[in-house]
């Protein structure tokens, strides 16, 4: 569909979309983004009005766009030009932010950094932050900065993690969280020390443990490592068991050696390497391990679940990442995160800190790119009223259809003829995830459902005066994996249980 988009004109493209079903649109528009053509850019551009097309629709053109594997200049000046100066609705306007950072970043890696519409996209982020007055507001531009990835928002990432309060520190630290060892320069980590250590002011225990994770994902110092080892014996038992899992993980499985060799200096230390240090015993847990593991690419799945001390989850984070000669690629990750719960149940606050509100809801990355999170509920009002009228029905995450590779090249032979080759990847994904409460059995459910399908395109042709030949491969592979747990507060130890489908895989 996408090859025969490229050759239509601007008249015929438009006319398909007005025309379609309804039911046929978000695919016409995902195609229409895919294409990049002038003529369906352009289509686009007269088919979208913001002010009445329905969310849904909109949305879908504007995730699209966050995804195109090589984005171009005009497609970021539709989106900014769609969201410049409009009354939107508030989900509509977020998913443009976060698409707006996703643009910037990946024209910013194909080197097109300097061109005036990155820098139009850049300064809509960095302005939109200085005057943003509502904290969930700072939050999506902090997110869209995370996926921008761009060394020069470091500082301002950095202000938002140091002095915000709860929501902006926990964004702007998974922001930072992106960003590739390189850019983590001593500032960064200076930062992260003194949130760690709470140096300034007390931060919220997610905040603390994003810190640290930086701290240690980023060529950690000796020091570093020995300072956060001996920071967990005054830590509450869940965070203390959480980051020691954290520590004996990181350090088992990342491939640079400098933090093995560093780990087992440190462990041959008795005053660190003891029984007092490694015997906490708390449910949170932290686990990573590989899917599968081939000459050029390894999967992993990884799972960090945070409890807090009356035993209720905090943060769950699930993981899956695709590592390939040293470059890592976020395939999904999905995070649930409820607060607030433990006061509503009785218990009581530690020492010095705030009585979160009320709050249950995800977020979720895919393929590099944060989408916008979502809240379940807010507030104990609307607790009640979802618990009541709870319909049962997950939440869609994303859905849709991606182009993930779009190459084509023309390579000449030492014979003089010539070669054409074209290849095309298409992925179509389908995820909803869903969090029950239940306040009455004490009972706690999440779940994830992935779906995915992907479709490969090769060709390969030869042609000259005398000669023709065309070489045509196709491959697609279907899988999807649900990921559920479970987790009952009413009688002590807390009973959990976790998981894992993966159907099985057709590949054809």
């Amino acid at each position: 569909f996408i090859q025969m988009l490229r050759s239509a004109k601007k008249r015929d493209v438009l006319q398909l979309l007005r025309r379609a079903p309804e039911e046929m649109r978000p695919f016409l528009v995902e195609a229409a983004v895919a294409t990049q053509s002038v003529a369906s850019l352009a289509a686009l551009s007269d088919f979208l009005d913001f002010g009445k097309e329905s969310k849904s629709l909109l949305e879908k053109f504007l995730y699209t766009a966050a995804f195109s594997p090589r984005p171009s200049g005009e497609l970021l000046h539709l989106v900014l030009d769609k969201l410049d100066g409009k009354q939107l609705a508030p989900e509509i306007w977020e998913t443009g932010i976060i698409a707006v950072g996703s643009l910037v970043g990946k024209l910013c890696q194909q080197k097109l950094c300097g061109l005036q519409v990155v820098e139009r996209g850049v300064e809509t982020i960095l302005r939109g932050l200085r005057g943003a007055e509502e904290e969930p507001e700072v939050v999506v531009y902090l997110l869209a900065l995370g996926n921008a990835m761009l060394p020069e928002t470091i500082p301002a990432l950095l202000d938002h993690a140091e002095g915000g309060p709860t929501a902006v520190t926990a964004a702007a630290t998974s922001a930072l969280q992106r960003f590739p060892a390189p850019l983590i320069s001593s500032k960064v980590k200076r930062v992260m020390r003194r949130i760690f250590h709470q140096k300034r002011k007390s931060y919220d225990k997610t905040c603390r443990l994003a810190a640290a994770e930086i701290l240690l994902d980023n060529h950690p110092s000796p020091m570093d490592v020995i300072n956060i080892l001996l920071a967990t014996s005054e830590m509450e038992t869940e965070m203390a068991t959480f980051l020691l899992l954290k520590i004996q993980n990181s350090l088992r499985h990342h491939h640079h050696h400098l933090a093995k060799k560093i780990m087992k200096d440190i462990m041959g230390d008795p005053r660190i390497n003891n029984y007092n240090f490694f015997s906490k015993v708390g449910i949170s847990s932290s686990f990573s391990g590989p899917l599968t593991v081939t000459q050029d690419l390894t999967s992993t799945f990884g799972l960090d679940l945070l409890f807090l001390e009356g035993g209720f989850l905090r943060k769950s984070v699930s993981d899956f990442s695709l590592l390939s000669h040293g470059q890592r690629l976020r395939a999904a990750q999905v995070t649930f995160e409820a607060q607030g719960l433990e006061s509503m149940m009785g218990e009581n606050l530690s020492e010095g800190e705030e009585e979160p509100e009320l709050m249950a809801g995800m977020s979720a990355t895919f393929f590099d790119v944060q989408l916008r999170p979502v809240v379940f509920f807010q507030g104990y009002t609307d607790l009640m009223a979802k618990v009541l009228l709870s319909s049962g029905e997950p939440t869609s995450v994303v859905k849709g259809n991606l182009l993930l590779m779009d190459h084509h090249q023309v390579i000449p032979l030492q014979s003089g003829l010539q070669v054409t080759v074209r290849l095309q990847g298409g992925l179509g994904l389908d995820i909803s995830a869903d969090m029950d409460v239940s306040i009455w059995e004490q009972e706690l459910k999440t779940g994830v459902n992935a779906r995915g399908s992907l479709a490969m395109d090769f060709q390969a042709e030869l042609d000259s005066p005398f000669l023709q030949a065309t070489l045509r491969s196709q491959t697609e592979v279907e899988t999807s994996i649900h990921f559920d747990t479970k987790l009952r507060f009413s009688s002590s130890p807390v009973l959990m249980c976790l998981q894992l489908r993966e159907e099985q895989v057709p590949y054809r």
